[in-house]
Parts: C-alpha cells; structure tokens; sequence
C-alpha cells in the first residue's frame, strides 16, 4: 500500500491554509463594514444568554420515550371524565322527558341514578394520579407547609368522582333538565 503524497492530500481535502478572498467574498466585507459602522456592540464580545431552561441528561432520556406515565393517566382521565359527562347528559335529558313534570319524581330518580352511576375506572386512575403524580413529575417540596408544592396554584390531587359531582354538575332539578 503507497503513502498518500501530501500535494494529492492537499488537492483531495482542501488543505491549502488561508487564501485571498475572491471579488464576492470582498463585496461581502464591505456591505458587512458599511452596516456595522457606529454600532455600539462593533469589535465587543457577545455574551450569551443564560437559557430558561437546563437541559439534563435524565430529560433527553425521557423526552425519547413519549409522554410520561403521568401524561397519559391525566389524558385518559380527561377523556374518561368528558364520557362521562356525555352519558350523565343524555341520562339526564332522558329521565327529564320520561318523569312528564313530575318535580319530585324526577329528583327522586336522579339521585337514585346518581348513587348507582358506576365511576370505578376513572376514580382508580384518580387514585393512581394522585398516589405517583409528585414522584413521575419530580415536584418540589414546600418547606412551609411540608408538602409539594402547587400546580398552576392548586394541590396536584384530584377529587374522586361520586355523585355529589354528578348532583353539582346535574342538578336534581326538572326545571334544569328541560331547560
């Protein structure tokens, strides 16, 4: 196998050092002089600014992975909700038009059907939210008050649903319903 002679090495990679620059080049330079003349930053160093954000090793890593375990569980637990408001609706509309003006009758009914309505699935992703969310969201401790700290302003645990929410939402009202 031969040696590669350094003017072939030189001609391959480009190696030449420092060369003059060509008429564009120098067109370049002058519009660059021309533009930057009396500029109060002209021959200072640019500082960079301190990024809002740190990036970690431990982010990426979790970042190539999707939404986080607590990000799909507060999804799910939207989109189980939002069921649920549709079905609670539509049984409420229902039972509306099937008591014909019975006041007491409808109120009766409706808290019944509240007290049965079945919320297992959502309230135990509820649970599991608020059991695992500080840990998977790495959320601060509060020294005052010895426990994490708030959400946008509010506790990060959520309410298990039951039928005083459906009542809140869905009053046991006739006049409500109709309306």
């Amino acid at each position: 196998m031969s040696a590669v002679q350094e003017w072939e090495r030189k001609r391959v990679l480009g190696q030449w050092g420092v060369r003059n620059e060509n008429a564009r080049e120098r067109h370049e330079r002058t519009i660059l002089e021309r533009d930057l003349a009396g500029a109060p930053f002209r021959d200072k160093r640019v500082h960079l600014r301190a990024h809002p954000f740190h990036r970690s090793p431990e982010s990426y890593v979790a970042s190539l992975g999707g939404p986080l375990p607590y990000m799909i569980r507060l999804r799910e637990i939207a989109e189980e909700t939002d069921a649920h408001v549709r079905a609670l609706d539509d049984a409420w509309r229902n039972l509306c038009e099937e008591c014909g003006g019975d006041d007491a009758l409808f109120a009766r009914r409706w808290r019944r059907l509240a007290a049965r309505w079945n919320f297992t699935a959502v309230n135990d992703l509820i649970e599991r939210h608020n059991r695992f969310y500080p840990a998977e969201a790495r959320l601060p401790m509060d020294p005052r008050t010895r426990d994490f700290a708030l959400v946008n302003g509010e506790h990060y645990s959520r309410r298990k649903l039951d039928a005083a929410w459906i009542l809140a939402r869905f009053p046991a009202e006739l006049e409500a319903a109709a309306a």
